[in-house]
């Protein structure tokens, strides 16, 4: 079993080719059930955790004809539909780092399309990084690669765009797959989804300061981790908001003179920084906004914590979800889970096959006051259960989000696991 999950995705890749390019596990009422015998050590794996792979209905694994690069996609539960999440370009040390990576996002992606109200299952993709490039062809070529991979999978997973993968990406993603959304305007799509994704942060901080009797955002100071695309946004709106002060830390030093040349404000206070500095942890501040990768809550920044919310764009910022949760509830810091602030990108893209509006009701209705499921509304409810129920507000969101995750589907119920079980059929 560990020999597999400390191979390195090339080396995965490499057993793939040798069982036909292909394979998967799959929940059968044996329990993960692997389609070949190679594959075991993954069936195991996913058997034995308890921590990331509760319930996971498939993981689905593959090699690129054009480059020979390892690509995944990853299905937790789709009773509400099918499977859908973004599609992540990210480098991985071993197997173990990259399935664990997508069965925690594929799980959020259940939690946070259930708690928007969409009719889809949760989902993940990941595309394994050997190199780090922007080279066209070579990105063309990866992206088709991961579009045939899709096709293959018959619908069971929809995919997106995520970390690494950026609209011009997803061309190539949707010139060999109609499973596919967050398509860029010239193709049809709706864009972007980096604006959406900042307001609705935005929107959650707002719910959570009025559920905990602390006002609006006007006056507050906001410290930020990550400066990327989403956070530029959110800057953007919290400033529109009347805040005080913003800080934000980056690693990026052109990233950062861009918002500093974009934003031009005396309120914001940019930090270039090194990979492993947590010093934005010990910044005092009325909110903490961790908008860089996920696991950056864990013991030792949570000890450093000098706020008392905390609500960010990035996704599964808990490292450990039970501990951390309960170490930030122990502290008395009031967290609003990603999956609950984070959910609009989704939202933006879930519903392109039905049409795109500018200014569309359906999108804005999330980031308003006034709807029973807007993104305010739901941050209020979930920190209410928490306090309610003397839960922390991760296990109240989570909760909530699972009850609505068992729904069925009111059309297609059952579908992406009848789809599933005709791919495992058909090995």
């Amino acid at each position: 079993m560990s020999d597999i999950l400390a191979s390195s995705p090339a080396e995965l890749a490499e057993i793939l080719v040798g069982i036909g390019g292909s394979g998967h596990v799959v929940l059968t009422d044996r329990g993960p059930t692997p389609s070949h015998d190679a594959l075991t050590p993954i069936a195991d794996f996913l058997r034995a955790d308890t921590r990331d792979s509760y319930g996971h209905e498939g993981v689905y694994l593959a090699v690129g004809r054009r480059t020979g690069t390892l690509l995944a996609a990853f299905v937790h539960w789709t009773d509400r539909g099918q499977a859908a999440g973004g599609l992540r370009h990210w480098g991985y040390d071993d197997t173990e780092a990259l399935l664990r990576d997508g069965l925690r996002l594929s799980a959020g992606m259940t939690r946070k399309n259930a708690l928007a109200g969409l009719w889809w299952g949760g989902g993940k993709g990941i595309i394994a990084r050997t190199r780090q490039t922007r080279d066209p062809a070579y990105r063309q070529a990866v992206y088709a690669d991961y579009g045939d991979f899709i096709t293959t999978l018959r619908g069971v997973y929809v995919t997106a765009e995520d970390v690494g993968t950026t609209p011009a990406d997803m061309i190539h993603v949707y010139r060999h797959t109609r499973h596919v959304t967050c398509v860029p305007p010239e193709v049809g799509g709706s864009g972007n989804p980096s604006t959406a994704t900042a307001a609705g942060v935005v929107c959650a901080m707002e719910g959570a300061l009025a559920e905990l009797g602390r006002g609006e955002l006007a006056g507050k100071t906001v410290a930020m981790q990550g400066a990327g695309n989403v956070a530029a946004y959110m800057m953007e709106e919290l400033l529109q908001r009347g805040v005080a002060r913003i800080v934000a830390t980056d690693i990026d030093a052109g990233r950062l003179a861009a918002v500093n040349e974009r934003l031009g404000d005396e309120r914001v206070e940019l930090r270039l920084v090194a990979p492993d500095d947590t010093s934005i942890f010990r910044e005092p501040c009325d909110v903490l906004a961790p908008n860089a990768l996920g696991g950056c809550l864990r013991p030792d920044t949570i000890d450093q914590l000098a706020t008392t919310l905390v609500c960010g764009a990035a996704n599964n910022q808990l490292l450990d979800a039970e501990r951390d949760a309960a170490h930030l509830d122990a502290r008395g810091i009031t967290y609003v889970p990603d999956f609950l602030a984070n959910r609009m990108g989704i939202v933006q893209c879930a519903d392109e096959y039905a049409g795109t509006i500018p200014s569309d009701p359906a999108i804005a209705r999330h980031l308003g006051r006034a709807w029973d499921n807007a993104v305010y509304v739901v941050t209020r409810r979930v920190l209410a259960r928490a306090r309610d129920e003397g839960v922390s507000t991760s296990d109240a969101a989570n909760r909530l989000a699972d009850e609505l995750a068992r729904q069925p589907h009111p059309i297609w119920p059952e579908r992406g696991r009848h789809i599933a079980r005709a791919l495992h059929d058909a090995r």
